[in-house]
This record gives C-alpha cells, structure tokens and sequence, in this order.
C-alpha cells in the first residue's frame, strides 16, 4: 500500500496537492469548522464532516484554538486560494484507481469461513473468496493466511455500485500463442464427413453441459455476492 505524505513543507497554496499529509495549527473555531494554518499563507477549512467522527455537534469537542493537528488536503482552489482539509487519511486507491489485473497488496483485518477481508487502501476491504486463494484446493482460509497477514493477490472484479472488490491469489493464466498454418483445402470424403458429423454432435453435448455449468456458477457467484453484501453491510 502506497503512503503520501510530504518530504518538503509547502509555503504557497500551489505546492499543495491532494492526500497531502500537513501539520497545522486551529486558528479559529465556526459553527461549520475550523480554521488550520498550514503554513502557505491562507488558512485551510475543516469542514465538520471531515473530524473523524460522526454526528459531531459541536467543533470544540473535537479540536480546540492553538491546538497542533495532523490533517489530510482534500481539495485546493488555487485562483480562490482556498484549500480544504480533513482530519481522516483519505484512502490510497479511489475506485477510479482500481483496474483488473492491477496487482495489490494488503494486511488480512477479517477472516470468514468463505474468504478473506484485505485491506488494500481502498475505502472498503476487498474480498479473496476461498476458490481464489490457491490454484489448489483450500479446504479453509485459515490454511493461506491469518488476521494480520500481508498478502499479495491481484485484482478480480471492481464492482463500484456495490462498494465491492474481488481478488485472487491464483496464478495469472498467459494467453497461448495461436499458430496459423496455411493448407490446402481438400475436399472431404463420406467417412470423414459422418466423423464430423459425430464430433458435431458431441459438441453439441459439451456444450449443453458447459452451459449447465455456467448457469450454476453463475447462481452460485451471485449467491456469493448476496452474501458478502450483507457482511459488508453488517461490518459497516
């Protein structure tokens, strides 16, 4: 997981960028926030919302003047020279950052009988379901890693709607190079015509059961997700 925090102290609202991490100092308190000198020569706005805490009424129960805080820049203004900040780290990975493929890594903060939860950065943990911990067959989560773990796995599926992100630890598969060999058409004779006859028929077969199979990972993949929808909800 990648850490943004700043190597040189700004002095001007332009050298300011986003996720930045600063130290500043509560000048003044509003009913909405507070006031941060963070040094560039205009104070920066801590909206309420951005105290860490929910439902907070009043500023000063949080922060109090002359107080020295740690804050995060959520946005900068530089023509209005304004600059807002928050005193929760925004998360490493938006959901715009998070492509499949895109390899991650993350610490294990929870464990379930189906899967693991991996912090990434991301706002919410994501998931590798127990089919996705191995190439080979893990009879428990418990086998591959524990709470506290750092592990490396790679991203499945990015579902933004549903605040849902799927990983895996299986071996990425590599695309087989196809070979074009140029032939001379021959014309078939009647026993190979019947013989492709009956290969037309068991795929046909194959192909009736490929798609059983389909439909039943399909119904199984969308119970998973009925599923890790309702922790996510009842861990949120």
């Amino acid at each position: 997981m990648s850490e943004e925090t700043t190597t040189t102290v700004p002095t001007s609202v332009g050298e300011l960028t986003p996720k930045m991490e600063l130290k500043g100092t509560v000048k003044r308190l509003e009913l909405y926030g507070a006031f941060v000198d963070i040094g560039v020569g205009q104070d920066a706005l801590l909206h309420i919302s951005q105290l860490g805490k929910p439902n907070v009424r009043n500023v000063e129960d949080v922060v109090k003047v002359g107080e020295e805080i740690t804050v995060y820049v959520l946005k900068i203004d530089p023509a209005a020279g304004r600059v807002a900040v928050s005193l929760v780290k925004p998360p490493d990975f938006t959901w715009d950052d998070l492509k499949e493929g895109q390899t991650v890594s993350g610490k294990v903060v929870r464990m379930e009988n189906f899967g693991l939860f991996v912090d990434i950065g991301a706002e919410r943990p994501a998931m590798i379901h127990v089919s996705e911990l191995s190439d080979n067959f893990v009879n428990s989560p418990s086998d591959i890693a524990k709470v506290g773990d750092t592990v490396q796995a790679r991203i499945l599926r990015v579902n933004a709607k549903k605040r849902q992100i799927d990983l895996t630890m299986k071996t990425a598969s590599e695309p087989v190079p196809e070979i074009e060999d140029v032939v001379e058409e021959a014309i078939p004779t009647a026993m190979e015509l019947a013989l492709r006859g009956a290969m037309d028929d068991k795929k046909s077969a194959r192909d009736r059961r490929e798609n059983k199979e389909r439909e039943r990972r399909e119904k199984m993949s969308r119970e998973r997700d009925e599923i890790i929808a309702r922790t996510l909800r009842s861990h949120s």
